[in-house]
């Protein structure tokens, strides 16, 4: 979804749809998806929340005479036709023909999200009663941005073994970080660059951790560099929201084995700053 963003809704029995209008590479759009029912979208209309002035309005039958909100008139800044009403010889393949799941995203004559604060939409061969809509939707929700996951633990590496570990890099957990600072991965990457002045295209992987309810950590999943490694920070934040979007979160399971323990245990050799739990984490292990 893209972040700079306003949604609409609307219900009537028998048609339900969704509007979401979105700023991007300097244009504003919107999304239009049906939810429930059926509806041929012939035209939209939309404006701020100051009714003064001249309304737009498009003839005949694609016109919204007689929409009020809460009892006063609405005054639409601009109106667009999408299609003329009737499915005509294209039937329900008409472009403009939207069923329960479907989406049309059309470009709106806006500079600004803030010129939008209402929606409406002129539609026939609607699944209502009459067969036709004249929808209004106001108090756009500002959807929220999902949250960040919490990560455990993150090990930076910058040489691994033949089985994977990390030999030469370093490991952080929540308690390293700056104080006040959340868990997050962007922050544990800030604190790599920044806190440690580590170099991310010399990476060859990073790895995220959980801890498994006995106390030791279990790797979750990690992020190979590209051949060539990471160009910077901002490709690994990539690498990693994708990853998230994919489920990487979703799978985690601590293992019980010992022996794959050892695989997510820091060597000897790593940074100091990194290592100071590592050998107790390796006794309680091998005890």
């Amino acid at each position: 979804m893209p972040i700079e963003s306003k949604v609409f809704t609307y219900e009537l029995d028998g048609l339900a749809y969704t509007v979401m209008v979105y700023e991007e590479d300097g244009s504003i759009f919107a999304d239009i998806t049906v939810d429930e029912g059926a509806m041929d979208v012939n035209a939209v209309y939309f404006g701020d929340d100051d009714f003064s002035g001249d309304s737009e309005s498009l003839a005949g039958p694609l016109n919204m005479n007689g929409v009020r909100l809460e009892g006063e008139r609405v005054q639409w800044d601009e109106a667009a036709q999408l299609s003329d009403p009737g499915l005509g010889p294209e039937g329900e393949d008409k472009e403009t023909y939207l069923t329960e799941g479907d989406s049309l995203t059309i470009e709106l004559n806006a500079d600004s999200l803030d010129d939008i604060d209402i929606f409406g939409i002129r539609a026939t061969s609607t699944t209502t009663d009459s067969g036709s809509i004249k929808a209004v939707s106001d108090d756009p929700e500002e959807p929220e941005e999902p949250e960040e996951p919490l990560i455990e633990k993150v090990g930076f590496g910058y040489e691994l073994n033949e089985d994977g570990v990390i030999t030469d890099g370093y490991y952080f957990g929540a308690d390293d970080l700056p104080e006040g600072s959340e868990p997050t991965f962007a922050n544990y990457l800030s604190h790599f660059e920044d806190g440690v002045g580590g170099d991310v295209t010399s990476l060859e992987a990073i790895a995220f951790f959980e801890f498994h309810e006995d106390g030791y950590p279990v790797e979750l999943f990690r992020i190979e560099a590209p051949e060539g490694g990471f160009a910077d920070s901002d490709e690994i934040l990539a690498a990693y929201d994708e990853a998230v979007e994919n489920g990487a979160f979703g799978d985690a399971g601590a293992e019980d084995d010992p022996l794959a323990l050892l695989a997510t245990l820091e060597p000897e050799d790593l940074e100091p700053e990194a290592t100071g739990e590592a050998e107790d984490e390796m006794e309680d292990v091998l005890a």
